[in-house]
């Protein structure tokens, strides 16, 4: 149960991505200066994803030991 719980929680970090991607196009041309900061965001969520994810198997990993 928990497990799932956590990959609700990576897929949650890719969908900020998304919508941190899409501010920052839409914000591009009125203001650069919070486009590059929304585009930050997308790195942060982008790598939180793949931290979590690989926090998620090892405790997998450990789980089965």
């Amino acid at each position: 149960m928990i497990n799932k719980i956590y990959k609700v929680v990576e897929y949650l970090y890719l969908v900020m991505a998304v919508f941190f991607a899409y501010e920052a196009i839409n914000n591009w041309s009125e203001n650069p200066t919070r486009a590059y900061l929304f585009l930050a965001f997308v790195g942060v969520s982008i790598f939180m994803f793949f931290f979590r994810r690989n926090f998620r198997k090892k405790m997998e990993e450990r789980n089965k030991k």
